[in-house]
């Protein structure tokens, strides 16, 4: 062999081995790849398998744990286009109408009509307590809470067919009591199991809270999307009336069948009742 052709057949043994090598590194890295992608699959499946395990039922949660109130939204504040009143038709006296055309429906906007929009901002409401509106895009935690609880959390609620009755800070320890043994008698409502990720869970689909003050137009206001009812009396029969129209009801809930609870406690907030089998409701003493 001449001195050219071992040259040569030397150089092409050195470009098949730094070939092969290439080829090597890259055979360790996609497999080195693949396990990572592996690792990282299992993790996600066991931290929502634990998510789903320990999650503690509305009963244990709140009988184990303190209220948490549901986080607040923060930022420049959004204004509530004016609501338009409408004429009441539903059957019981002195509920007070907004225009909520497209909520059921095609659930575009209309001028006049409740606006729906997602906001993570604080809203200044054109009524008071809000009966729809500019939202949070994540809702609360429904049930009863001794303290304030941010509006546009609360109207999510509503959205989802939610009722919320809110008083006057004000309002006596007894009447309280009995607002809470209102909503705490009402009935549970299955939730789906798509929307919440497991199945039997069930809701009232009741929020009972303070006012921030004493300057609602009643002491006691029931709201549903669009309607409210103001009394004075917890022992009001038009209280029961308005539940059985609008809680929950797919003519009155713009997104009928979303849920009211299952959003994580230091978001969604801990009600000091939401299940209606704790000790010691607001209002009461051991």
């Amino acid at each position: 062999m001449s001195k050219e052709s071992a040259r040569v057949s030397s150089e092409h043994r050195k470009a098949v081995v730094a070939a092969a090598k290439k080829a090597e590194k890259r055979r360790r890295f996609i497999g080195r790849t693949v396990v990572i992608a592996v690792v990282v699959v299992v993790a996600a499946a066991l931290t929502v398998l634990i998510i789903v395990v320990t999650r503690p039922t509305p009963s244990t949660a709140a009988a184990t744990s303190g209220q948490i109130i549901p986080a607040a939204s923060s930022g420049t504040t959004t204004v509530e286009a004016p609501a338009t009143r409408v004429k009441n038709t539903t059957g019981i006296s002195g509920v007070l109408a907004f225009d909520t055309t497209g909520w059921p429906g095609d659930g575009s906007d209309h001028n006049g009509a409740l606006e729906h929009n997602h906001v993570t901002t604080p809203v200044t409401y054109s009524v008071l307590p809000p009966v729809g509106g500019p939202h949070n895009p994540v809702w609360m935690n429904a049930g009863v809470y001794t303290k304030p609880v941010p509006t546009e959390r609360a109207v999510h609620n509503l959205e989802h067919g939610a009722v919320w009755i809110t008083y006057n800070p004000n309002l006596p320890k007894a009447d309280i009591a009995k607002l809470t043994a209102f909503v705490t008698k009402q009935s549970l409502i299955a939730e789906p199991a798509s929307e919440v990720g497991f199945s039997g869970e069930s809701n009232r689909y009741m929020d009972l809270t303070p006012w921030a003050s004493n300057t609602l137009p009643s002491p006691i206001v029931i709201s549903s999307w669009g309607y409210q009812l103001r009394v004075s009396s917890p022992t009001d029969p038009r209280l029961q009336k308005f539940v059985d129209t609008f809680r929950n009801q797919q003519k009155y809930s713009p997104e009928f069948g979303g849920p009211v609870d299952g959003v994580p406690i230091q978001s969604g907030g801990r009600p000091a009742l939401d299940g209606g089998t704790e000790a010691n409701p607001p209002g009461t003493t051991n």
